[in-house]
């Protein structure tokens, strides 16, 4: 089988607090009209707000509310990210439940939106799973998408499709829709990106296809994304080129190049080390130049 339906929610939600009613209702509405959906993808942060400061351990309340609506739908449910307390150390963490209610996985954010997203810590272990008979998933959360290392790296895992929720209100939001074709286009892979809504996000989720295509674009106001993939069509491009053409992962597996780079333990360069630090620009900085 290679048909497979995943439906996107664009949820208008409180920037602070519990939304996990809401979230409750529209899946309810969701499977009610669309009962053919198989994985439901919420945006980042989106149940319990934007606040570090509901950081909670996992396994939590939460989380196992989530797993009862996978296992009641008997769907597979990625209920955008929730901030982890491990210790004394916040991450921002995506599980992914099967439709049996068991979390198979959880991944943290690698590159939290600095210098903005304080107080966060970022994961290192990149994160793909497997739908029995469909395909290998992959998953990243919103600012990791700007690093093309990152989904590359899940492609060269195998991963077909790349679940991405994100929660983007402000004015680069155009500039990540063409991150999410090229990503799409560069990787043959299909690309989910979901924004939330209102507090939650400016909206615009984008839904792509290996070639880079746009399936669906939302607008700004909440929605519901249910599409159907094709994952029999990554499998070909990536065997026979985007659009017959190009053949961007057999000629990166194929290089000659080597990326010394990478095998830095900082990942830096003399060039990278002028910049400066990591830090908020203040009206003296702006005042000086």
């Amino acid at each position: 089988m290679s048909y497979f339906t995943i439906a996107g929610v664009q949820l208008y939600a409180l920037q602070h607090g519990d939304n996990t009613d809401a979230m409750r209702h529209r899946i309810d509405l969701l499977m009610s009209r669309f009962p053919q959906v198989q994985m439901v993808l919420f945006s980042e942060l989106v149940a319990n707000g934007a606040s570090t400061h509901h950081a909670q351990p996992m396994p939590s309340a939460m989380e196992t509310l989530f797993c009862q609506l996978a296992q009641e739908y008997r769907i597979w449910l990625i209920p955008g990210s929730m901030f982890e307390r491990v210790d004394d150390k916040v991450f921002n963490t995506l599980s992914v439940i099967n439709p049996r209610g068991e979390v198979v996985t959880r991944y943290r954010k690698m590159f939290p939106f600095r210098p903005y997203e304080k107080g966060v810590e970022g994961g290192s272990e990149f994160v793909v799973f497997d739908v029995p008979n469909i395909g290998r998933f992959g998953v990243s959360i919103c600012y990791d998408m700007w690093f093309p290392e990152t989904t590359r790296t899940l492609a060269a895992m195998g991963a077909e499709v790349i679940l991405h929720p994100t929660m983007t209100d402000t004015i680069d939001r155009d500039i990540e829709l063409s991150i999410a074709r090229t990503n799409a286009a560069i990787n043959q892979c299909y690309f989910f990106d979901i924004n939330g809504a209102g507090a939650m996000g400016n909206g615009r989720s984008i839904v792509v296809g290996p070639s880079g295509d746009v399936i669906h674009q939302a607008g700004i106001g909440e929605e519901i994304i249910p599409i159907e993939i094709d994952l029999n069509r990554v499998r070909r491009e990536r065997e026979s080129g985007l659009r017959g053409l190009g053949q961007p992962l057999k000629s990166f597996r194929d290089r000659q190049v080597d990326f010394s780079l990478y095998r830095s333990e900082t990942g830096s360069t003399q060039f990278l080390d002028t910049l400066g630090p990591l830090v908020k620009p203040t009206r003296a900085d702006i005042e000086e130049h």
